[in-house]
C-alpha cells in the first residue's frame, strides 16, 4: 500500500496567497503527510563528519541536509517550482517547506510512512546539526515539542486541538505559530492513530545555540 501513496500528492498545503500583499488576508493551511502502514524508526549510524563531507556541493549555501547524532541523517530536497504541496516519499530525505522561507524559517517536511517516522526519535533539548553545501554547519537544540489532533484529518483547513492544552487553533494559527516568528527550524509529519494515517500532527521546533 505503501507505494500507492508515493505517487499522490493530494491535501498538501497550498500557496500562502499573494493576494496578501494587496490588502487580502492570506489564507496558510498546513501540509497532510500521512501513513498508510507502520514503520520501524532507522536510526543514523553516520558520523557528522562523514555525512556532512557527502553532502558537500560547493555550489553556494544551500541546505543539504539534517542530522541527529544516533536519531536521523536526511537529505534536504527542494519542492519544484509552483508546487508547495510537493513532499517527496523518498526514504531518507526531507523536503524543504517553501512557504516558510520568506518568513526566515527553515521547515521541512517528510511522511510519516517514510523519514518522518524518525522525528518521533527526537525529545527536547536533542541537538540538531544542518549541513550546508558549502561545508557550513549550524547547531540548534529543539526547544519545542507539539502534537495536535486534526479535527478534519484529510482537510489542510483542518482545526486543530494541542493534546497537551487542548487549545484549538485553525490552520492558519497553526502555519503562522510554526511557520514566522524568529528565524528557527520546524520540523513536521503526521501523527496516525488507527487506520487513520493523517489523524493529527507533530511539530518540532529547533533554535539556533548562541
Amino acid at each position: 500500500m505503501a507505494l500507492k501513496f508515493k505517487y499522490l500528492t493530494f491535501l498538501l498545503v497550498l500557496p500562502l496567497l499573494l493576494q496578501g500583499f494587496f490588502g487580502i488576508s492570506p489564507k496558510p493551511i498546513i501540509p497532510v503527510t500521512f501513513s498508510s502502514t507502520d514503520t520501524s524508526t532507522l536510526q543514523s549510524q553516520v558520523s557528522l563528519k562523514d555525512f556532512s563531507t557527502a553532502l558537500k556541493t560547493d555550489t553556494g549555501t544551500n541546505l543539504q541536509g539534517i542530522f541527529a547524532s544516533g536519531v536521523l541523517a536526511l537529505r534536504v530536497v527542494q519542492q519544484p517550482s509552483g508546487q508547495p504541496g510537493y513532499v517527496s516519499s523518498v526514504d531518507g530525505v526531507v523536503t524543504q517547506f517553501s512557504m516558510a522561507k520568506p518568513y526566515s524559517v527553515i521547515g521541512l517536511l517528510a511522511h510519516n510512512f517514510s523519514s518522518g517516522s524518525e522525528f518521533f526519535n527526537l525529545k527536547l533539548g536533542d541537538k540538531i546539526s544542518l549541513i550546508y553545501g558549502d561545508g557550513n554547519i549550524k547547531e540548534l537544540q529543539i526547544t519545542k515539542v507539539d502534537k495536535y489532533q486534526a479535527l478534519s484529518p484529510t482537510s489542510p483547513y483542518s482545526d486543530f486541538k494541542n493534546l497537551a492544552t487542548g487549545e484549538r487553533l485553525s490552520a492558519e494559527q497553526i502555519f503562522y505559530k510554526y511557520y514566522t516568528g524568529n528565524p528557527h527550524l520546524t520540523l513536521q509529519t503526521c501523527i496516525a492513530q488507527g487506520d487513520q494515517g493523517s489523524w493529527g500532527r507533530l511539530f518540532i521546533v529547533a533554535q539556533v545555540i548562541p
